[in-house]
């Protein structure tokens, strides 16, 4: 399979742009309403993600610490028959790790975690969710798609961040003023045969309201 290899360029205004974890701090400047960490993931664990049996994706959702990441998703593919091997241990410590960065970075002990195998057009209307915040990171498939519009219209440009490549978004909840009015949306790709892995996490400052 081919894979045309993206970067994260020429982003809208209000979207900082990283190339390492701890720069990613750029999420938390005054205008700044999105963050993309610009990498790629190795060649070989896409190719194998991209060619697994949609059947055996894992997906679940739960409220958890990030400490216990790692054993949920083993819990996980075990349950969708996702088979043991080193590109699957990627995948295990890479969603740990964007756990711990989301947790360290927003100062949140919990998140509530989502792994979502998505084939419709789920959420494919651009909105600003009504959290404070929300890592997302499109594993398989075509990554989240976003654009300016401060009327709340469908943004005239729009922009897609790159397959494997996590951005973080600030939700109504995020105490800016005025809003940024940037829009994210997943891609319209129902009727295209295209399956997407999509992690979502989300901080969660109250555990007790989540329980």
């Amino acid at each position: 399979m081919n894979f045309i290899r993206k970067t994260a360029r020429d982003a809208a205004i209000g979207v900082g742009v990283a190339d390492d974890p701890a720069s990613l701090d750029v999420f938390l400047r005054p205008g700044c309403a999105a963050a993309i960490w610009r990498r790629q993931t190795p060649p070989d664990v896409q190719s194998w993600i991209e060619d697994l049996d949609p059947d055996v994706l894992p997906r679940g959702r739960t409220v958890l610490r990030p400490s216990a990441v790692p054993e949920t998703f083993d819990s996980l593919c075990e349950m969708s028959g996702l088979p043991e091997g080193p590109a699957r241990d990627w995948l295990r410590e890479d969603i740990a790790t964007l756990a711990s960065v989301v947790s360290e970075l927003l100062k949140a002990s919990v998140l509530r975690f989502r792994l979502d195998v998505v084939t419709t057009n789920a959420c494919r209307k651009f909105h600003i969710d009504a959290i404070t915040a929300r890592l997302v990171c499109t594993y398989r498939g075509t990554g989240t798609q976003y654009g300016i519009s401060p009327h709340g219209r469908d943004p005239n440009r729009v922009f897609t961040v790159p397959t494997g490549a996590p951005i973080l978004l600030r939700g109504t909840l995020w105490p800016t003023e005025p809003p940024s009015g940037l829009l994210h949306r997943s891609p319209p790709i129902e009727g295209t045969d295209e399956t997407r892995l999509v992690l979502v996490l989300d901080p969660v400052f109250d555990p007790d309201d989540d329980a």
